[in-house]
């Protein structure tokens, strides 16, 4: 699957991304790799849980490798703009406009 196929069907599948920022960073965007990185910024909580739930489930299918941020974290370690992430609706998108 490309980054974009990815990104599309996590959006389709995990209806509880729409409360968090969600990223793909690493060499799934080069199309390279074998595993997929993920990262999800957002508040801790109930929604955070039910996200969480709805990725195991995605992880069936996909070689996922998740990590969670606050967005304090994330802000701090501007950990989106060092490695290069690219957000899921920026993917479909981008595939979608191909």
């Amino acid at each position: 699957m490309t980054a974009g196929e990815v990104a599309a069907y996590l959006m389709e599948c995990c209806s509880a991304l729409a409360n968090f920022e969600a990223y793909i960073f690493g060499s799934t965007l080069r199309g390279i790799g074998q595993d997929i990185d993920i990262l999800i910024v957002g508040p801790p909580g109930d929604a955070l849980s039910r996200l969480k739930a709805e990725m195991a489930l995605a992880e069936e299918e996909l070689p996922l490798h998740i990590m969670y941020m606050l967005p304090s974290e994330a802000k701090r370690t501007d950990f989106v703009v060092r490695e290069k992430c690219v957000s899921l609706p920026q993917l479909v998108a981008a595939s979608e406009a191909t």
